[in-house]
């Protein structure tokens, strides 16, 4: 297990980033946040995901800062929230992530968004406004506030906005990404130019698992259906950021030090058409 968590992706600009990611989606209290980085760290984990939106910045900087690992062992990733579109207001998000997280810099900042929640099905695209936000990132990348800067959930006409009005190419978009439902254009795209595309939600927030298809090609490789899909993602050269709530299962997700041979992948990248529960659609990137 720990061999895996120990490999890195190099991000266009040098940064090492660790291959598997601690999720920490829907942990709102500060100090189970805390708790369940705490365990993740110990079980192996050095690559930990937040976002100021999730409201536990405050706990990850506490769980990284009371790991007992050497804070630049630790890989942090946190979000700056969808609705700032403003140069200003993004600045002092940026400040805020800092002081709340407590931990010196931020290894990866990221846009959470290119629309706001509200807006995020609509057809505009905001974009002068993640231009200004990207502007702020930027400036704090220059300052050494933050060691690499990205995107999440940006389609290609969001990225190629980026790329042709400023100097930094964003270092990752992390997107919505798992087994029944791959962005494979995107993903195509972003490789051409050198962005890392990380998969968040590796499991459908949890609807894939009552998938039979993917439960018997589970079974043919005497694994998990999480662990399956944890190795699908890493086997198509994305970043993986699964969540857990306890530590066997924390465990379990990193253990995929195993192969997908050809004809069992090609079954998983046909599978399409992931159909979420009606609980999952009350978020945004769920209701497609």
């Amino acid at each position: 297990m720990a061999s895996m968590l120990q490999e890195h992706f190099t991000l266009l600009n040098g940064v090492e980033i660790p291959k598997i990611g601690f999720g920490t989606w829907l942990i709102e209290d500060n100090n189970k946040a805390a708790e369940a980085v705490q365990e993740a760290i110990k079980t192996g984990y050095r690559h930990i995901d937040t976002a100021e939106a999730y409201g536990n910045e405050v706990g990850v900087g506490e769980g990284v800062r009371s790991s007992g690992v050497d804070r630049k062992k630790i890989f942090v990733t946190t979000k700056l929230r969808a609705e700032y579109k403003d140069y200003e207001g993004a600045q002092r998000a940026i400040e805020e992530s800092l002081e709340k997280l407590d931990l010196g810099y931020i290894d990866l900042m990221i846009i959470h968004s290119p629309k706001p929640w509200a807006k995020f099905g609509e057809e505009e695209h905001f974009f002068e406004g993640n231009l200004e936000a990207w502007k702020a990132l930027e400036e704090a990348h220059a300052a050494g506030k933050i060691r690499a800067i990205g995107v999440s959930n940006f389609e290609q006409v969001d990225l190629q906005n980026i790329i042709d009005n400023s100097e930094t190419v964003p270092a990752v978009d992390q997107v919505l990404a798992h087994i029944g439902n791959t962005p494979f254009e995107l993903i195509d795209y972003a490789r051409q130019r050198n962005i890392l595309v990380e998969a968040y939600s590796p499991f459908g927030h949890g609807d894939m698992l009552r998938n039979a298809d993917i439960q018997e090609i589970a079974e043919r490789n005497k694994v998990s259906i999480t662990q399956l899909a944890v190795r699908y993602l890493l086997q198509l050269d994305l970043l993986p950021l699964p969540k857990a709530s306890s530590a066997e299962h924390m465990k379990q997700n990193a253990d995929v030090d195993f192969v997908i041979n050809d004809e069992d992948m090609s079954q998983l990248r046909a599978i399409t058409k992931q159909q979420y529960s009606a609980a999952n659609k009350k978020f945004p990137v769920y209701q497609a």
